[in-house]
């Protein structure tokens, strides 16, 4: 026994506390000693650790428990040193007469047992608490571990104990809950007899443990473990039927109530909120479908023990940080690392907390009340710091406001939205602020306080996405100050300026068309749909990357005030089209850009207005305010148009609808305001450009259908107005045949309009279609019965294409070679092929990357051809103009990436035998340029470049022998890129390959070539690292001998330092090998 072994105590006994001597009683390890007598030896690790849950032990048969008792009667009465334990029992007993009466009955084991438990833990308490008391200890030597204080247990004390309570839990607290209140998995519990003692013995039982539960030592193992049964416990008693509590008084209940609450004030209380949970039990659950795996279920929990553990759960979220309570309560069972990850994405469980939260409970006098409480809290959930439980956290707080949001508006937004947009509303030019009682220098908000809102807001708005018209709205009223940080994020440093842009587009994205556009417009200052920064406010750049907001005064010098104000009108502008940018897909961008058009025609309406009445501003000052105004305006409309002009790409439009309405809105300023004056060259060049863009969409730039017609007929008023009224002639009948062929729907399209069109698409008027090379063709037929193309194309190719339907002039490209002479090819692709042997550079290299645009669009034709379109590619290669054999490489490595089964050989076989009849110089700059198109064909074959290792790396090995020196060092270099996109793995090759570098390295008489020699050496060993000692275990010390060589004989300073490099690398590479790095690891490793 314990006893009997004298193992130095870890509690703090009289040796331990430092010589101190305790209060007469029983030595500690006496308790722990009658302890053990009571309970056998544990039978296996979970049974020694206790963290199997109460009930009634295996081991624990009533033959067992009686010899126990027995043996520790006997020892109490008889051995010597048990008669201070003896007494101190006794004391415990008297206290408790319903643990005596249990103690001192023979014919129930288990109640004799758990009573006898109980009173040896009271015991043990008591001793402890004298202990405790004692006079404190002598302090540690200078570097020593300060001591344990008197009443710490040690560790197989703390073991002892934890079974001690495990079994008087079970035994004396779990067969006297009726089935459904505190239940366990596992077999069922008799019930003991007689019935009628039920009540009496549950209440003698909480009431000691209750007791136990006050001390340290002692209640952080029973709470941590059999908080829930002693909860049922106190439940049953308290608020229990009467039935279940016969023998207990009403004074009795009212303290086992008193107990419930102040256990569940101690707790833990995320610890309190599951075990409330766990004992108000599952919903009831919907019968199994036939087939259906069953599971043995649970007694469902009473109706009055669902009802109390509502009312205790609501108690809970009403306390002071209880919403962060009973989300860590029902979110923390899922542990850290990837349970929490999984629990974040369980969107299931986020909503089901979100409801809970949401919901009123009953206690609560008022829903104004709980919101008022409550919502503070959820606040604080958005802010919490550890990052394993952020995520939860953050998705529970999102859920619960956007559910607030949607049951209560009005009280969501005054407690909840207002509060999380307070540092934003609170500098709004709008702002209930008495800033000039504000000092300058005086900050508003602080850098942290602003960077918290910020991310709050991208949260809740953007990672929530709930585009309801309350969040929208709520958003709308701060989004000019944070369109105003997102400008002063982009001229700073700042971690600001993504977060701001992504709820920026967010909201232009979830709003209507046209709410999205008037908050683009009060961006850039031509409406007042968004509150802006207030005029004394200012950001100032913050120590932490963020910013701060200020009041700063007045400035007094009207030249620095006027030039602040352009400078910061001109910035916004700037980042409101870089803003747009983003926009261009769903076509925000472009209805902008006709939106400020259409304000550019209001623009010269008024101006025509003012220059015909020559009306100037009287003396009335609202009047001369109104006018400055107006100024301003117009003047801000003409910024906006022009950086639009300038920043916006030509993907602004993205449908037909929207080059209607551009178009409309410059024929419209063009009817209003016709040319004429100092700018008349620029709006005739303007509408020239509008008109040439429609023309070009009915010659076939685009595919139109009948409901693009139907929208292109709104020009046609507008059309018929130009050609009457405009004073320039060819303008009016250019609108006139516009009008026609939009109301033929293209079926009588007159000359002029495919001259317009060509004048657009980049065409010389009255020539046929030309490429971007300027290939000369056939002009078109004067009569304009041209038929639209087949296939939508872009406006680049779509004159090309109708080039290629007309007659070709035999001739007029010059002579046509063999290949592209016969053969079934439609006429455009006849034509590109003749096109690529135009003696012109310009025009042979577009056609030949038109013919590499149709193999990377898989034409039927081109493929159907691949050989002849091969034979004009290689032929290319040849070609001394740099444009031309580089697009004949492009054009190769496309063929040969789609067939490399046939067109691989070919290539190796050229690269290795050149043709014949040409000199050795052209020769070698053919076969470098063939080089090119491999290592291209190996980067698009990717995987598959395996299949063909040996016949790559064989004629790069042969070329490494050629005569000619460059080509040599290009074959180096291509063998060192094809080994790193082989990832190295050269298999039986690596023999021939160390053999050709070696001879190389020491024998080739041009230094260009040992030093691309060495240099494939160097990325051998880069790429391989670690691997090398593996990988070249053959032939490793044949290249430290090869580059020891070179350091020593090696001429060159260039291939010297590439050696001494890929020394370098060996030498780390080895090392890393033979004394591989000592990582020291620290491990903490926790006792049961």
């Amino acid at each position: 026994m314990a006893a009997e072994s004298r193992a130095p105590p870890l509690h703090g006994g009289p040796k331990m506390a430092g010589g101190a001597e305790p209060e007469p009683g029983p030595e500690l390890e006496r308790v722990m000693e009658a302890l053990e007598l009571l309970l056998p030896p544990p039978a296996g690790p979970g049974e020694r650790d206790a963290e199997a849950g109460p009930g009634p032990e295996g081991a624990l048969r009533p033959e067992t428990l009686r010899s126990n008792a027995a043996e520790l009667e006997e020892r109490l009465r008889r051995a010597p040193g048990w008669a201070a334990l003896r007494g101190l029992r006794d004391t415990v007993l008297a206290r408790a007469p319903a643990l005596a009466a249990g103690v001192a009955g023979e014919a129930e084991p288990g109640w004799a047992t758990a009573c006898g438990l109980l009173a040896l833990l009271l015991c043990l308490k008591e001793r402890l608490a004298a202990l405790a008391a004692s006079p404190a200890a002598r302090g540690a030597g200078p570097g020593a571990a300060p001591p344990p204080s008197a009443d710490t247990l040690s560790v197989a004390q703390g073991r002892a104990v934890r079974r001690a309570l495990r079994a008087a839990v079970g035994l004396g607290l779990v067969p006297y809950l009726p089935p459904g209140v505190g239940q366990r998995p596992g077999p069922p519990v008799p019930p003991p007899s007689p019935p009628a003692t039920r009540g009496a013995r549950l209440h003698a039982a909480t009431a000691a443990l209750a007791e136990l539960a006050e001390h340290p030592a002692l209640g952080s193992p029973l709470l941590a473990r059999h908080l829930g049964l002693l909860l049922a416990g106190f439940c049953l008693l308290g608020h229990g039927p009467a039935a279940h509590s016969k023998g207990v008084s009403e004074a009795e209940r009212a303290r086992c109530r008193e107990a419930l609450r102040h256990i569940l004030d101690r707790v833990y209380q995320p610890l309190a909120v599951r075990e409330l949970l766990v004992l108000q039990g599952r919903p009831k659950q919907s019968p199994p479908s036939p087939g259906e795996e069953t599971k043995p279920a649970l007694v469902r929990a009473p109706a009055w023990l669902r009802r109390l553990c509502g009312q205790l759960l609501s108690e809970r979220l009403m306390r002071p940080s209880g919403v962060q309570a009973v989300v860590r309560g029902i979110m923390e069972g899922t542990g850290g690392g990837a349970g929490a990850e999984a629990a974040a994405v369980d969107w299931r469980k986020c909503d089901a907390v979100a409801k809970i939260l949401a919901s009123c409970p009953q206690q609560c006098l008022s829903l104004e009340d709980y919101y008022r409480l409550v919502c503070p809290q959820i606040l604080d959930l958005l802010h919490i710091q550890d990052k394993l439980t952020a995520r939860q956290f953050q998705r529970v707080a999102t859920a619960t406001l956007l559910t607030m949001a949607k049951e209560h508006p009005q009280l969501a937004e005054k407690h909840l939205l207002q509060p999380l947009l307070a540092p934003l509303l609170r500098c709004s030019e709008t702002a209930e602020l008495a800033v000039e009682d504000l000092s300058a220098g005086t900050v508003l908000v602080t850098e942290a306080e602003l960077g918290s809102c910020v991310e709050d807001v991208l949260k809740v708005y953007v990672v929530g996405n709930d585009s309801s018209s309350l969040l929208l709205g709520s958003l709308q009223s701060v989004l000019g100050v944070v369109f105003s940080l997102y400008s002063f994020a982009k001229q700073n440093v700042s971690y600001l300026r993504s977060p701001c842009q992504e709820i920026l587009l967010w909201f232009l994205e979830k709003s209507e068309r046209e709410v999205s556009l008037a908050v683009l417009e009060g961006f850039a200052g031509l409406n007042s749909s968004v509150s802006t920064l207030h005029p004394r406010c200012r950001f100032h750049a913050g120590s932490e990357g963020g910013a701060t907001i200020a009041v700063e005064e007045t400035i007094s010098d009207e030249d620095e005030a006027l030039y602040q104000k352009v400078s910061s009108e001109q910035c916004r502008v700037e980042n409101l089209v870089e803003l747009l940018s983003h926009c261009q897909e769903s076509g925000l961008a472009g209805d902008f850009f006709i939106r400020c058009l259409k304000a550019l025609t209001c623009v010269a309406v008024e101006d025509e207005v003012a220059s015909n009445s020559a009306a100037v501003p009287g003396g009335s000052l609202l009047e001369l305010e109104q006018y400055h105004a107006g100024q301003r305006r117009k003047l801000l409309v003409l910024q906006l148009v022009a950086t639009l002009c300038e920043s916006v790409s030509d993907t602004v439009f993205t449908d037909v609808a929207q080059v209607e309405e551009f178009v409309a809105a410059t024929l419209q300023r063009a009817c209003v305001s016709p040319a004429r004056g100092p700018g008349a060259a620029a709006e005739a060049q303007t509408l020239a450009m509008a008109m040439g863009l429609v023309a070009a969409m009915l010659g076939g730039a685009v595919q139109l259908q009948s409901g693009d017609f139907a929208v292109l007929k709104r020009l046609v008023p507008l059309l018929e107005e130009l050609s009457r009224t405009y004073p320039e002639p060819l303008t009016q009948e250019l609108a006139a045949d516009l009008r026609i062929a939009i109301c033929t729907h293209g079926a009588f399209s007159p000359g002029t309009v495919g001259a317009a069109a060509d004048g657009v698409l980049g065409k010389k008027p009255g020539t046929g279609a030309q490429s971007p090379a300027d290939i000369p063709g056939a002009a078109p037929s004067p009569g304009g019965d041209r038929a639209p193309p087949r296939h939508s194309c872009s406006s680049p190719s779509a004159p090309r294409e109708r080039s290629e339907e007309q007659c070709h002039e035999p001739g007029a490209a010059g002579p046509a070679p063999a290949p592209c002479a016969d053969g079934p090819a439609s006429a455009g692709l006849q034509e590109l092929l003749v096109s690529a042997y135009d003696p012109q550079p310009p025009g042979r290299a577009a056609a030949l990357r038109r013919l590499a645009s149709l193999i990377t669009q898989r034409d039927p034709e081109a493929l159907r051809l691949q050989e002849k379109l091969l034979q004009v590619f290689l032929e290319n290669v040849q070609h001394e103009d740099a444009f031309v054999y580089l697009s004949a490489i492009q054009g190769v490595a496309l063929l040969s990436s789609e067939y490399p089964e046939r067109i691989l050989p070919v290539l190796l076989a050229r690269y290795e035998c050149p043709a014949q009849g040409t000199e050795d110089a052209a020769a070698a700059i053919t076969r470098m340029k063939l080089g090119e198109v491999l290592m291209r064909v190996t980067t698009a074959l990717g995987d598959m470049v395996f299949k063909y290792r040996e016949p790559l790396v064989q004629a790069f090995l042969r070329g490494a022998r050629d005569p000619d020196g460059a080509l040599r060092a290009s074959s180096l270099s291509n063998l060192g890129e094809l080994c790193r996109r082989l990832g190295f793995q050269l298999g039986s090759i690596i023999q021939e390959v160390t053999s050709c570098l070696t001879a190389v390295a020491k024998t080739d008489p041009e230094a260009e070539v040992r030093r691309a020699a060495v240099h494939v050496v160097v990325v051998l060993l880069r790429g391989l690292s670690e691997k090398a000692t593996e990988v070249l275990r053959d032939v490793l010390r044949d290249l430290y001998r090869l580059l020891k060589h070179v350091v020593a004989a090696e001429p060159d300073g260039a291939t010297v330092l590439h050696a001494q490099l890929a020394l370098e690398e060996l030498d780390a590479v080895m090392r890393r090998v033979l004394f591989p790095p000592q990582t020291l690891e620290k491990k903490i490793v926790v006792l049961p």
